[in-house]
């Protein structure tokens, strides 16, 4: 067995050890999430935790852990009579990104079935975290099909089976921790909301830090056992006191004056609904019971605030998570004024005397440290660890700097159309300060025409190992999902000439089908940006900016990679390569400048060497090409070479040739219009959309004219 690493020996992280502490003494705050770069122990110290979490009683010999003083009524191994069960420890299970849902929610156990006829349900990881603490690693990452599963069972606290002739329900109340790279992307609003706190973690910048975690890690590495050993003391005194806690939380008061700063503080940041102010109350409570107190205070409502409400602010699409701390401060010095009641008197249970003598609300501080080069350790004095959450100014702080973005430009006299800019010389001399987009809106789906069979998502129809079942077939290789009717209709008219005399079912390899399923799958939605000279008028490019920021968020909402391609002056850059993190396009996008030449041809083969790589790294996922651009095409002229517009027809009939499907975002405006975006959609055999078009509420036809066009008989 793998000696999990002591929790008390993590270094610095004041912030999600506090996280994780509160949701052991209350495990109602309701989990959290760890976002953070790798590489940053956040998973060493979820697994900590588990370690730490009180034994659980349990009936023995259910599969569901059922509570012996209150058994679950409805549980699927009861009726359990109340009385005496067998204490283990709490269980922490990992949820992997690529789990099934019959893994994660049970299923009908298959192999009873076939062979002795019964119908038995074999549990799943929502039954083995009951009670427990339930772990995503890269919850991120999670498809949609079990994160909606996940989001039912935490509302409810209960999971509800309905398949195969199935019909069972259990009880599912677990801790729900998850931890995710922002960088591969974000986290659907409904299930961001269902974490109780979120932090936000980063390596240490500090020289004696970063080596005291690496001596830590390389002695662990040589001798778990013995590391463990050393610091099992400050684990059981951790543990003491957390138990020492989650009793005395019973008898935390909130008063109404602590939930009245409650409520303002939400108010304040104008969080939707009303479960930031449960859950803010549940944590200044925790806070408090971990300080020794029986009363809730000032600070216990602000340490709060600063864990439960980063992910539930109102955001623009892509801002990051984040708490203006000076706001907040600025809310609870109101509060004081117009509400100058001082806090009750701590009576002679204070916050220098917790549970354990500490003199602080979190006094774990690292731990002991251990020495250089003997594993001698010297005690630390205990601190108290503020939850650690880098620049809460968040999207409110870079709202402010795109606002002082866009005052820079209109300095530098960017409101008129500068043309191509350079003077016809293709290089930077025309370039013009970035402006900002435009406030995004909703668009109509474009999908890619056929059926694929990439990664699961929300775009395009596709195969999928989930979905709605499309009927049944023999299995090609490794059988994945069984069609249980169809197998069952294959083997019965051979059951007399197979001898069959028991209940059971006699069923041979061919007998078994597999179930065809239909979903909707991600693809990689390459965005190829004219930023040159002919596009470079203010009002202009910040629709334009808008138009594309509104499609990288429609591609963050059905799990898309996206990958993003500028062409300006003499060439084009991959700006962005393909990623599943939508918010570095929106950076990309958002930093862009424009001026120069318009190389349409670089653009297109650009796009064509990056889909023809992705292509090998990922062949299952389908591209779906997105040119924003007017159509024009001017660019140094090579000595008898073919004119810049002929150059990039021949572009745009490669890639067509590829299959690729395309769409062009006709940018061109004026009273005076030449249609060159609709001669380049022909030539890419796609659809061309006007930015007004392009609208959810102004498109009736999008979709089926961008299958018509792939499809003639269709359109016919």
């Amino acid at each position: 067995m793998t000696t999990t690493y002591p929790f008390s020996a993590i270094v610095g992280m004041d912030g999600l050890r506090l996280a994780l502490l509160l949701n052991a003494v209350s495990p109602a705050v309701g989990g959290v999430l760890v976002r953070g770069e790798k590489g940053t122990a956040k998973s060493t110290a979820v697994r900590a935790i588990a370690a730490l979490l009180p034994e659980v009683d349990v009936v023995a010999g259910c599969r569901f852990s059922c509570d012996p003083a209150a058994p679950d009524p409805s549980c699927p191994d009861g009726p359990h009579e109340p009385g005496t069960g067998e204490a283990r420890p709490a269980r922490m299970v990992e949820l992997p990104v690529g789990a099934s849902e019959d893994r994660l929610v049970g299923a009908l156990d298959i192999e009873r079935a076939l062979s002795d006829g019964v119908k038995a349900f074999e549990p799943g990881l929502l039954a083995d975290a009951h009670r427990g603490v339930l772990y995503v690693d890269e919850v991120n990452l999670l498809h949609d099909h079990l994160i909606d599963l996940l989001l039912d069972a935490a509302a409810m606290g209960a999971s509800y089976v309905e398949r195969e002739g199935v019909s069972v329900r259990h009880a599912a109340r677990f801790l729900l921790v998850g931890t995710m790279n922002p960088e591969e992307g974000e986290l659907r609003p409904q299930l961001l909301d269902r974490f109780g706190l979120t932090v936000e973690v980063a390596a240490s910048r500090d020289t004696g830090e970063r080596v005291e975690v690496v001596r830590r890690r390389l002695a662990y590495d040589e001798d778990p056992e013995g590391f463990a050993a050393r610091w099992a003391a400050d684990e059981e005194a951790l543990r003491e006191r957390i138990a020492a806690a989650r009793a005395l939380l019973p008898r935390v008061g909130l008063g109404d004056r602590a939930l009245r700063q409650i409520a303002a503080v939400c108010a304040g940041f104008e969080v939707d609904g009303m479960r930031a102010d449960i859950v803010t109350a549940r944590t200044a409570t925790a806070l408090a019971a971990w300080a020794g107190r029986t009363d809730v205070r000032t600070e216990d409502v602000r340490g709060a605030a600063l864990l439960s409400l980063p992910h539930r602010r109102r955001r623009a699409p892509f801002d990051a998570p984040g708490l203006d701390e000076d706001k907040l401060d600025e809310i609870l010095r109101r509060f004081e004024e117009d509400d100058p009641e001082p806090d009750p008197d701590p009576g002679p249970e204070g916050p220098g005397d917790g549970p354990d003598g500490s003199d602080g609300p979190d006094d774990t501080g690292g731990g002991p440290q251990e020495g250089a080069g003997d594993g001698a350790r010297e005690q630390t004095p205990p601190t108290a660890p503020e939850p650690s959450v880098p620049d809460q100014r968040g999207g409110e702080h870079e709202a402010a700097e795109r606002e002082d973005g866009s005052a820079r430009a209109d300095r530098d006299g960017g409101a008129a159309d500068p043309g191509e800019g350079d003077g016809g010389t293709g290089g930077a001399g025309g370039e013009r300060a970035a402006v900002g987009a435009a406030e995004p809106f909703r668009t109509r789906r474009l999908d890619v025409p056929g059926l694929g069979e990439g990664a699961a998502g929300r775009r395009s129809r596709a195969r999928s190992a989930h979905g709605r079942t499309t009927g049944a077939r023999r299995p090609r290789g490794t059988l994945s999902a069984l069609h249980l009717t169809a197998t069952v209709r294959a083997a019965a008219p051979h059951q007399r000439a197979r001898g069959r005399s028991g209940p059971g079912l006699l069923v041979r390899r061919d007998d078994l089908r597999e179930a065809v399923r239909e979903g909707r799958e991600g693809n990689l939605v390459l965005f190829v940006v004219d930023a040159s000279g002919s596009m470079a008028a203010r009002k202009r490019m910040s629709a334009i900016k808008g138009a594309v920021l509104s499609l990288l968020l429609d591609a963050y909402q059905r799990r898309d990679k996206v990958g993003l391609i500028t062409f300006r002056g003499a060439d084009a850059e991959l700006a962005l390569p393909p990623t599943s993190s939508v918010d570095a396009a929106a950076v990309r996008l958002e930093r862009l400048p424009t001026g120069g030449r318009t190389p349409l041809a670089a653009g297109l083969l650009k796009a064509r060497e990056v889909l023809r790589v992705e292509r090998l790294r990922d062949p299952a996922r389908r591209p779906l090409l997105v040119v924003v651009t007017d159509g024009r095409a001017t660019e140094a002229r090579r000595s008898g070479g073919p004119a810049p517009v002929e150059r990039a027809g021949r572009a745009a009939r490669m890639l067509a040739g590829d299959g690729v499907a395309s769409v062009v975002v006709d940018c061109e405006s004026g009273p005076v219009r030449l249609g060159l975006a609709g001669a380049l959609a022909g030539e890419l055999r796609g659809t061309r959309v006007t930015l007004d078009e392009l609208r959810a509420d102004s498109v009736t036809a999008l979709v089926r004219d961008i299958r018509n066009v792939s499809n003639p008989r269709r359109a016919a």
